[in-house]
């Protein structure tokens, strides 16, 4: 039997699981590594607007006034209380921080976990966001794809030197570097247009698709190999963290054996990892523990 697919939890919906302790997370983390889930995902938000019926996958499933943990401050608690769980962002909205800060917060993240970190990027959505980092809005793909290679520059060689059109650095010592071989792997939460098959040929190390079935999934994998072959890399290194379909019983609410069932589905589409929304799945903190136990038990079944 082929090796089951990967699972990962991104933590969301604190207010609803954790109320006003949303130091908890660190439980979530430790219940998550011994359970055996092989990653943990963090959202990021630097702030709400009031424009969220601009979410461009739906309508926005959160309130105003949810809150958002800084995903690599608390991925840093977590790494401390953890000792095999991967850690990761899904996902950080890159282009909002400056490349040299970003470089050295994950590489110093990456050495502290001991190589468990998995960066997860997107563009961003949310134009007050930018505005009120004081970042433009416009040409943040450009910066994104700026940004993430000369973080590559800074965690390959010392001293560094990097020139783009939106960023330009000359002889850097930026270090320590990541422990990881080739340095921390990138994976992109993007739609699959040319330009974005092209960045994760060039700069990924996973894809992360927002609300793809399986048809839709095996094109995109499909693609990606083709292109991942054409800049002489091996198609097989692709990883694809792909949402678990939700399976709602004849209650109304989801049936996890029925959704754990639908697993297979994604792996033989191409996914190497089953996403799971964690305040999708459980009402109240009290469901956490066993749910997580449920997923670890799938992978070793």
């Amino acid at each position: 039997m082929a090796e089951r697919i990967a699972i990962s939890v991104t933590v969301s919906g604190l207010s609803r699981l954790f109320g006003d302790d949303l130091s908890r997370v660190v439980e979530l983390a430790r219940s998550a590594d011994a359970a055996g889930i092989a990653q943990i995902a963090l959202p990021d938000h630097l702030a709400i607007g009031p424009r969220t019926d601009r979410y461009p996958y739906g309508r926005f499933p959160y309130r105003n006034d949810e809150p958002w943990l800084e995903p690599l401050v608390t991925l840093a608690a977590l790494a401390s209380a953890t000792r095999r769980i991967r850690l990761a962002t899904a996902v950080l909205v890159a282009p909002l921080r400056p490349a040299l800060l970003l470089a050295k917060t994950l590489a110093t993240l990456d050495v502290l976990s001991r190589g468990r970190l998995d960066l997860g990027v997107g563009i961003g959505w949310q134009a007050e966001e930018f505005a009120g980092a004081g970042v433009p809005f416009a040409g943040r793909a450009a910066r994104l794809d700026d940004t993430l290679r000369a973080c590559r520059v800074l965690w390959s060689g010392a001293p560094a030197s990097f020139d783009s059109p939106t960023l330009r650095f000359e002889e850097l010592w930026s270090l320590p570097r990541p422990v990881q071989p080739g340095g921390i792997p990138i994976w992109f939460g993007v739609a699959l247009g040319e330009r974005n098959v092209r960045r994760i040929a060039e700069l990924g190390a996973g894809w992360m698709p927002i609300g793809a079935g399986p048809a839709e999934l095996a094109d995109g994998v499909r693609r990606l190999h083709d292109a991942l072959r054409a800049v002489g890399r091996d198609p097989a290194e692709l990883r694809v963290r792909a949402p678990a379909p939700a399976v709602r019983g004849a209650s109304g609410g989801i049936d996890l054996e029925a959704t754990l069932h639908r697993l297979e589905e994604l792996r033989v589409a191409g996914a190497t990892h089953a996403s799971f929304a964690l305040d999708r799945f459980v009402r109240d903190a009290s469901e956490i523990e066993p749910f997580l136990e449920r997923l670890g038990a799938y992978t070793r079944e």
